[in-house]
C-alpha cells in the first residue's frame, strides 16, 4: 500500500512548500527543523496503523483507561539526510529502539554511480515493527539497499518505508525489487522528473548537503 499525504491538504504541505523553496533553504536550522517536524507528522500517520492496547492510568483524582502503543516500533534512519527527518519519529516514538544505515554515492569515471551501504547498525527487528526514513527517495536504490542491508539481520513483522519527496521512476524502482508484501509505502510528495545525475525536479536539491553543509565528491 502506498500512502501519498499531500494529496490531503495540511499544514504537511506548508512545511514541504518551505523546505523547497531556494530563500527560505539558505537558513540550514530552519531547514533541519522542518524536516523534523515531517518526521513527527508521518509517526502521527503511522502511529494509526500500530496495535493499541489499553492501560490503567492513576490520575490525580481518580482512574482512567487509555489506549497506548503495545509495543514502540524500531526506526531506522538512513544517513546522513535522513537523520533530522528519523529526529522526527523519535520525537513521537520517544522509547523506540534505531538503526543505523550509512548508505552513499560511489561515483565513477564515466559519470555513473552506485549505491553502496558500507556500515549499519541494528538492534533486534524480529518480529517488530520497523520504520525506514529517509528525506529523499530519489532513484529509490539508498532505500531498496538499506532495507536489503536491513533483512540480513533479522526479520521484522511489517515494514513501513517513508520519504518526504519522492520521484516517479525512484518508487517503480522500489516497488520492483522490493516484496511488497506487509509492507507501506509512505511519501510527502511525488515529483515526476529524475535527471540523469538521479536529482529529482523540481524537488529540493541535495538534502544532506542543504541540512549539514556541501560534501566532497568522492
Amino acid at each position: 500500500m502506498i500512502h501519498i499525504l499531500s494529496n490531503t491538504p495540511s499544514i504537511l504541505n506548508v512545511f514541504i512548500s518551505e523546505i523547497r523553496d531556494a530563500e527560505i533553504q539558505k537558513d540550514r536550522l530552519r531547514f533541519r527543523y522542518n524536516l523534523v517536524r515531517l518526521g513527527e507528522i508521518f509517526a502521527y500517520e503511522i502511529s494509526r496503523h500500530l496495535e493499541f492496547a489499553e492501560k490503567e492510568v492513576v490520575t490525580p483524582l481518580g482512574m482512567a483507561t487509555v489506549p497506548v502503543l503495545r509495543e514502540q516500533p524500531v526506526l531506522a534512519a538512513i544517513m546522513r539526510a535522513g537523520l533530522p527527518f528519523h529526529q522526527g519519529f523519535l520525537n513521537f516514538f520517544d522509547h523506540s529502539d534505531t538503526a543505523f544505515v550509512s548508505a552513499y554515492r560511489k561515483r565513477h569515471k564515466d559519470g555513473t554511480f552506485t549505491i553502496n551501504v558500507e556500515y549499519s547498525q541494528v538492534p533486534d527487528i524480529n518480529d517488530k515493527v520497523l520504520i525506514v526514513c529517509d528525506s529523499m527517495l530519489a532513484s529509490g536504490a539508498s532505500m531498496v539497499n538499506a532495507y536489503r542491508d536491513l533483512m540480513l539481520k533479522g526479520k521484522p513483522r511489517h515494514v513501513h518505508l517513508v520519504s518526504v519527496l519522492a520521484s516517479e521512476e525512484g518508487l517503480d524502482y522500489v516497488r520492483k525489487h522490493i516484496p511488497m508484501q506487509d509492507i507501506d509505502l509512505w511519501v510527502g510528495v511525488i515529483d515526476e522528473e529524475l535527471t540523469a545525475q538521479s536529482f529529482i525536479v523540481p524537488g529540493l536539491g541535495d538534502a544532506g548537503d542543504l541540512a549539514y553543509g556541501k560534501k566532497e565528491i568522492n
